[in-house]
């Protein structure tokens, strides 16, 4: 399976760690923050990266080259930052199968093989790793809207006011389907094309989608502050 990686932003909000790097070249413990990642997919048993890159791309292909631990790396171009939905189609050409996306300023370690076994699932379009967080950082991220049942009934991004505390991680499994999907999505009020817009357009045309629990550590980088607990993540 093949993993695609988001790689393309400013990191506006890390600096001055991206005032002379891009973002997923920030250190985080003794490697780049892309760096923990790779690690994280390779152990997964990926076959091949597909790295999204836009600002600073040269430093991120110098960096990396053709391949990590042994894994071949193919680079695909997002000229603008227009979004995650945007960033996936970029490596659309590249993918013919189920296949994973992992955004690039995660760390984390737990239970993602469990969204590999789940997406090889005969019948399932996506799988969403998924955490139960703080109000606050559920207001920063996608988060989920349930029935009254309980079932996953819509995703939205970022909202003012969260419907619930259960968000995405960073980490999915899709069908190609899901690029179809993305084709469809609109930009949204932030001027993006949002994910979580493709994945609430699977739910409306009942696609079998998953949801794994996560279950481990994990510190999405956003700020300085991130980078620190970053950094006391990697140290355990």
């Amino acid at each position: 399976m093949k993993a695609v990686i988001p790689a393309a932003g400013r990191g506006t909000r890390l600096r001055p760690h991206t005032e002379d790097r891009p973002k997923p070249l920030v250190p985080v413990g003794d490697r780049p923050l892309l760096s923990h990642g790779l690690d994280e997919l390779a152990a997964l048993g990926v076959t091949e990266f597909v790295i999204v890159v836009g600002h600073r791309k040269e430093a991120i292909i110098d960096r990396y080259g053709d391949a990590f631990d042994g894994v071949p790396i193919t680079y695909v171009h997002q000229r603008e930052p227009k979004g995650l939905a945007d960033a996936v189609l970029r490596a659309e050409t590249e993918i013919d199968e189920d296949f994973l996306v992992f955004n690039a300023d995660n760390v984390m370690t737990g239970n993602l093989g469990e969204v590999v076994e789940r997406q090889r699932t005969d019948g399932v379009d996506a799988t969403l790793l998924v955490d139960d967080v703080s109000r606050d950082e559920a207001a920063d991220t996608g988060v989920f809207v349930t029935d009254d049942d309980g079932r996953l009934d819509a995703v939205v991004e970022k909202p003012s006011n969260p419907p619930s505390t259960q968000v995405l991680t960073g980490l999915f499994g899709f069908s190609p389907d899901i690029f179809h999907a993305c084709h469809l999505v609109q930009p949204s009020d932030r001027g993006e094309y949002e994910l979580t817009d493709a994945i609430d357009l699977f739910l409306r045309a009942e696609r079998r989608v998953e949801t794994v629990a996560f279950a481990g550590q994990r510190v999405n980088v956003n700020t300085p502050a991130d980078r620190e607990r970053a950094e006391r993540l990697v140290e355990e």
